[in-house]
């Protein structure tokens, strides 16, 4: 398995993110879903190596992260892209990508062909020279999604990477992921369940800091089609009816203890 998480928990001073997490994923595209709140940025920053859990134990890549030399080897290899990344406005899309690659330490000699790859993957060739601050916010959203491939990760993380997306972006984004998805472990944390449906081979349901489903989106779509929750589509309705049973779970178990 690519990403091994074990008993996982992150406080925010006296918030619990995540409560005591388990999961595995390995080659695929993983949707991450769930409501406001639920922990799916705490993962994702955790996964990333830039936030620290408060307790339990995150493998990468065959690796115990809390180690600083593991962190530095798993950061060659890892891709990611937060909700708002960090870029230079004066900088051409060129110049930045070539910037990050240097950063994870791509050889030299193979910078100016990792970044015209990457830059053409997120359909940014002919804007490669512009500056940053010239791009609309889906341009640069884009940009962002260039800086997280330039290393041909073996782990890649997007936080709401469709965020500013047009409608035929987002469609050329999940052919993307898609081929992302056939060598590398991608995890993508998104509210839109229909990316899901449409890119991930797998889908994990955050619910309270605590996975409250995880199957393949068909299952999820199987689910809804058996409820009569809110919904457009049985996907929708899938992840509704997941939720609601969880929290029914957890209700259950609270009155169990008050017993």
């Amino acid at each position: 398995m690519s990403i091994r998480v074990t008993g996982l928990r992150v406080r925010h001073r006296r918030t619990v993110a995540l409560d005591s997490l388990d999961l595995e994923l390995g080659t695929g595209v993983h949707g991450l879903l769930g409501p406001n709140g639920a922990g799916k940025t705490s993962l994702i920053r955790v996964l990333a190596t830039v936030a620290r859990p408060s307790a339990g134990r995150v493998e990468l890549l065959g690796r115990d992260s809390a180690g600083q030399r593991e962190r530095s080897e798993i950061r060659r290899r890892l891709g990611y892209l937060p909700q708002e990344f960090g870029h230079y406005p004066a900088f051409t899309v060129r110049e930045f990508v070539a910037y990050v690659a240097w950063l994870k330490e791509v050889p030299a000699d193979r910078v100016p062909a990792a970044v015209e790859r990457a830059v053409g993957r997120v359909g940014l060739a002919d804007r490669a020279d512009a500056k940053i601050r010239t791009l609309s916010g889906g341009m640069v959203r884009r940009v962002g999604i260039a800086q997280a491939v330039v290393n041909d990760p073996s782990v890649l993380l997007l936080d709401e990477p469709t965020a500013g997306l047009d409608p035929e972006q987002r469609v050329e984004f999940r052919e993307l992921l898609r081929e992302l998805g056939t060598s590398a472990t991608v995890v993508v944390s998104t509210h839109l369940v229909e990316d899901v449906a449409a890119a991930c081979t797998e889908v994990a349901l955050l619910d309270g800091g605590r996975i409250a489903y995880q199957g393949t989106p068909a299952s999820l779509t199987r689910l809804g089609e058996t409820s009569d929750g809110p919904g457009d589509h049985p996907i929708e309705r899938g992840y509704t009816a997941a939720l609601r049973a969880h929290r029914a779970r957890g209700a259950s178990d609270v009155r169990e203890t008050v017993r």
